[in-house]
């Protein structure tokens, strides 16, 4: 008899476990610091984003266009003006997708001083690259003073789930407002990750407050992302 084991690893394979729906939206502007109004509308109309830890709400956020394109200045008074292609994206486990979209299609949401309406949802896979990004990951404390404080914890957390980080690199703090104080963040790019880190990762995120747009992770082209935020 012959017998031959093949022990060629397997491509691992994406499937829509957990994915992202991108909602059309009717919206003129909204507050450049919106993230907490705006998870705390979408929970009231659709309260099973707080079943799954998985659930995840990105803030809206708009990328400069090599144009001259400044970030609003929220000391201003000035806000994020928003265009028709502009999308609200959540992140949800597949067995809560449907039952988001039936609660959100149509919804009108108050968002601070502004109105926002949504209309129907896109389904998208998450990503297979193996750099990502996240624009905002809670501090503990001690973490805003030492850099490395905070390296050390997301590499322990990391650990923990058997996934050794190989580059990483954090952006500056800042701040999301909330009723009772600012919450404070930084921003941190992860590469050389396998494919199945990477789907890992954004299937479950990192840290806290997730519902308004901390910890969720992004495909990126690479160390420019963290630059870019740092910049804006």
């Amino acid at each position: 008899m012959f017998w031959e084991e093949d022990d060629q690893p397997k491509e691992f394979q994406l499937t829509d476990e957990v994915l992202d729906l991108a909602f059309s939206i009717q919206c003129r502007e909204l507050a450049v610091d919106h993230a907490w109004a705006l998870g705390q509308a979408l929970v009231a109309a659709a309260p099973m984003l707080e079943q799954d830890p998985r659930c995840a709400v990105h803030s809206i956020h708009l990328a400069g266009s090599q144009n001259g394109w400044e970030r609003p200045d929220p000391e201003l008074g000035q806000k994020l003006i928003l265009s028709r292609r502009t999308r609200l994206v959540i992140r949800t486990p597949r067995e809560l997708a449907e039952p988001l979209q039936q609660a959100l299609d149509g919804a009108t949401l108050e968002i601070g001083e502004d109105r926002l309406t949504i209309g129907k949802a896109r389904r998208k896979l998450l990503s297979r690259q193996g750099t990502i990004f996240a624009r905002h990951v809670v501090l503990e404390a001690g973490e805003a003073q030492d850099e490395n404080q905070f390296m050390l914890r997301i590499a322990g957390i990391l650990e923990q789930r058997g996934i050794r980080i190989k580059k990483a690199l954090c952006g500056v703090i800042q701040e999301i407002q909330t009723p009772e104080a600012p919450l404070l963040t930084r921003s941190i790019m992860l590469a050389d990750l396998s494919t199945e880190d990477s789907v890992r990762l954004q299937q479950q995120g990192i840290g806290e407050h997730q519902l308004i747009g901390c910890g969720i992770f992004i495909p990126h082209k690479g160390i420019d992302a963290v630059k870019s935020v740092e910049d804006e």
